[in-house]
């Protein structure tokens, strides 16, 4: 089976080899790494070219910016049977790709546990999973999302069931929305294994899974807009 990591990038010269060196190690010729670069200004693209690697294809975000435009952009481009998110600056551990592959031949979809990390790759937390009591479940991640998305894998009709994403990415982040159509019509499993370092340094651009401090009207707001989106999406 053919795999698809698809990447977003912004500014991230300081991390990036780092986290393709993790990646492009467990992957065969076969692969492909899709990044979707945002505009960056420092030399992101310039690193991830000097890798000089036929794995690799870069294309820039033409979209509206933002890290979901940005990671749709890379996934509308993916022609791999199973897809894995990625960030620009973790570490994957040596054997998360096997390990995932191996449990999406029975499930359609795979989240695993992480280790927090800083900047620096120090421990900060053993398990994203502990911290956040992460729960399986459609209405569980519809009111407490805990998935994080560098820490998903999932088969091409996953991907297919989820494009386009809806409209307004602020009341709908791509991680969010896969993993709940993810429990909504297809086999999830959820592995407490340990698989990402996953580095949290102060200057990331999305929450993580952390627990939100948006108002309740806000939160509200969002789940009432991703829900009616759902809905559409069953109808269709």
């Amino acid at each position: 089976m053919k795999i698809s990591v698809c990447m977003a990038t912004y500014n991230g010269e300081k991390y990036i080899r780092e986290q393709l060196d993790s990646i492009l190690y467990q992957l065969s010729d076969n692969d492909e790494v899709i990044i979707s670069d945002d505009n960056s200004s420092d030399k992101t693209v310039e690193i991830i070219k000097s890798y000089n690697d036929k794995r690799i294809k870069i294309y820039k975000n033409e979209n509206e910016r933002g890290y979901t435009r940005n990671f749709e952009n890379a996934l509308e481009k993916a022609v791999g049977d199973i897809i894995f998110l990625s960030d620009q600056d973790d570490v994957w551990k040596e054997n998360k790709v096997e390990n995932m592959v191996r449990i999406l031949h029975l499930y359609d979809f795979v989240v695993s546990d992480n280790i927090i990390v800083d900047e620096n790759l120090q421990t900060l937390y053993k398990s994203h999973f502990e911290i956040y009591k992460t729960r399986q479940g459609f209405l569980n991640n519809l009111l407490l999302p805990r998935y994080v998305g560098a820490c998903m894998a999932f088969r091409k009709e996953v991907l297919q069931k989820s494009l386009p994403f809806p409209a307004n990415r602020k009341l709908c982040a791509h991680d969010y929305w896969i993993s709940l159509i993810a429990e909504l019509y297809f086999k999830v499993y959820k592995l407490d294994e340990q698989l990402l370092l996953y580095r949290r340094h102060g200057s990331n651009a999305s929450s993580g899974g952390e627990k939100s401090k948006n108002s309740l009207s806000y939160k509200l707001k969002v789940r009432i807009y991703t829900l009616l989106h759902l809905l559409k999406r069953l109808l269709k």
